[in-house]
């Protein structure tokens, strides 16, 4: 500015054409300079955000003999330069930290878009389908025709078991999927265990138990008939002749040969109505669903059972919260399970003094239906806890011991739940999850 009024004068005051011609020139000159200061202040803001875009931190800046503001500028534009190469050398750790995890974890995980493009897959997936390579969820075909469909079906949450013959070899996969967005769009991450040797193992474990029961109880059958025939044979053929004859009997023999018989034929026909009641037990009916008040569940179970209740001066208290919760299953198989439950409550409590069975209904923290059938009664004994819910096991004289195993299929036909918490002399806790 004082150039430029320094011109000014010269031209028109001084009338020095010589000197005007020279301060012209030193306008001109300075004008240039300042364009050029300006100029490099931009183009350095241009390179620093232009280094941050293109994740380009190999960059520095400095410049010297432009004064403090611009080493204070470039001091800032370092420091911050300093400070995304570090937050990218730890966001690289954590990644890979991940990928290591992820390739070595014993759980087969294949990520993949809605257009079955495979984004991740790790070591254990290539070994549970025999793949090295996995572009799409198709490639899955050469393992199992349907099994990419199925993948590619599976919603949030959702959790099924699948059996694969890769290379004619049978592997039972549990699988649960969770989905996910990045980048603006949809992944659905499916997780791959093979459960097929622990599956083998209950199986064979259930199978010993259920046969240990099953030869328990015709064996308390088939014992006394077989005696019994035997008995009777004795009594009526003379084996000691050379001809097997008659014996000749009389009143009293053959009163003890109807009792014998008579027996006999009623032991056979437990035997048969046993063989009944475990063939109903596997044809449970396909759960009709629908949408129900758990409170009228729970009145309807109330007013069944009001007349044992009161014959034996037992308190129930039913509770839910909220009062209008509402439940998606089929009434008519979970008033069954409620029922069977305060029934066995009912059967703790009755030798207390003061009786007392509760059923509360709530929504636990992860948003899943809950009942819980409580009872003040003698508790369950520890050495059988894990036995109460296997068919024709019971505790009781006058029990048939298939009531928690029916109750323990008509949750799992609900993709529900039922445990059990017991204490010796304190109570136990039934408690159902939908």
């Amino acid at each position: 500015m004082v150039t430029i009024f320094l011109f000014l004068f010269m031209v028109s005051i001084a009338k020095h054409a010589i000197s005007s011609i020279i301060t012209g020139i030193l306008v001109l000159f300075q004008t240039y300079s300042l364009i050029a200061y300006v100029e490099r202040t931009n183009s350095k803001l241009s390179q620093f955000f232009d280094s941050i875009r293109h994740s380009d931190f190999s960059t520095s800046f400095s410049d010297k003999g432009l004064g403090k503001s611009f080493e204070k500028l470039n001091k800032s534009f370092n420091e911050v330069i300093k400070e995304f190469k570090k937050h990218r050398a730890e966001k690289e750790e954590h990644f890979n930290y991940l990928q290591t995890v992820v390739q070595h974890v014993n759980i087969g995980i294949i990520c993949f878009n809605k257009d079955g493009k495979v984004d991740m897959y790790n070591n254990t997936a290539k070994r549970l389908f025999k793949k090295t390579n996995i572009r799409t969820i198709s490639d899955l075909k050469s393992v199992e025709k349907e099994l990419p469909e199925n993948l590619l079906k599976l919603n949030a949450g959702d959790k099924t078991l699948i059996k694969i013959f890769p290379e004619d070899e049978l592997k039972q996969l549990s699988v649960y999927a969770t989905e996910f967005r990045m980048r603006g769009e949809e992944y659905t991450l499916v997780a791959f265990q093979d459960i097929h040797a622990e599956l083998e193992e209950k199986e064979i474990e259930s199978w010993q138990k259920l046969i240990r029961v099953l030869t328990h109880e015709i064996m308390n059958s088939i014992t006394p008939i077989s005696s019994l025939a035997s008995t009777v044979n004795d009594m009526l053929i003379n084996k000691t002749a050379a001809k097997h004859e008659l014996n000749k009997l009389d009143d009293d023999e053959i009163e003890n040969i109807e009792q014998a018989l008579s027996t006999i034929q009623n032991r056979s026909q437990g035997l048969l109505n046993f063989v009944d009641i475990y063939r109903n037990l596997t044809r449970i009916p396909k759960p009709n669903f629908r949408y129900f008040s758990v409170k009228e569940a729970f009145e309807r179970a109330e007013q069944l059972l009001k007349p044992k209740l009161e014959n034996s001066n037992i308190i129930c208290n039913c509770k839910v919260y909220p009062d209008d919760l509402m439940l998606t299953a089929d009434p008519d198989l979970i008033d069954q399970v409620i029922i069977n439950l305060i029934l066995n409550s009912l059967d703790a409590v009755k030798k207390k003094k003061n009786p007392e069975v509760s059923l509360v209904a709530f929504n636990n923290q992860n948003n899943r239906t809950t009942i819980e059938v409580t009872d003040n009664g003698t508790g369950i004994k520890p050495d059988i806890i894990d036995k109460i819910f296997m068919p024709f096991f019971t505790s009781k004289t006058n029990g048939s011991g298939i009531g928690l195993s029916l109750s323990r299929q008509i949750m799992h036909l609900h993709k529900g739940s039922i445990t059990v918490k017991s204490k010796p002399d304190e109570g136990t806790v039934f408690t159902l999850i939908f």
